[in-house]
């Protein structure tokens, strides 16, 4: 007897299109293409988590650096000065800190410069 494999075939590319959605012209619509960039869509997206974590770093570290710089600061220094003073935020609060709460940053600006020596 013949099998009809017309169910699971119909399943499986149901599956496939159903994650390329979105894909425009034949990379949406055939099934070939679509199963290539669903591929390289899933290995640009292993490789993209990775670097999305460098890029918040980055920036995260701009800010930081421009805020302490309206202090009189440099960012170099003032990552010494909070390893000096024992201060453990990470960058990302600092971040937060920079633009949302001036108050809170400056005071440790402040408690960065006394333990430099910069006063």
């Amino acid at each position: 007897m013949r099998v009809s494999y017309g169910a699971a075939r119909t399943k499986s590319k149901r599956r496939l299109f159903k994650r390329a959605k979105g894909f425009r012209s034949g990379r949406g619509k055939l099934l070939r293409t679509v199963k290539e960039t669903i591929l390289r869509a899933n290995r640009y997206a292993t490789r993209d988590r990775r670097v999305r974590k460098r890029e918040f770093r980055a920036l995260w570290i701009t800010r930081i650096n421009a805020a302490t710089r309206q202090l009189g600061l440099r960012y170099s220094e003032f990552i010494a000065g909070l390893n000096k003073a024992k201060i453990t935020l990470d960058r990302k609060t600092l971040a937060e800190m920079a633009v949302n709460d001036v108050a809170a940053f400056t005071s440790v600006v402040e408690l960065a410069k006394k333990a430099l020596g910069k006063t």
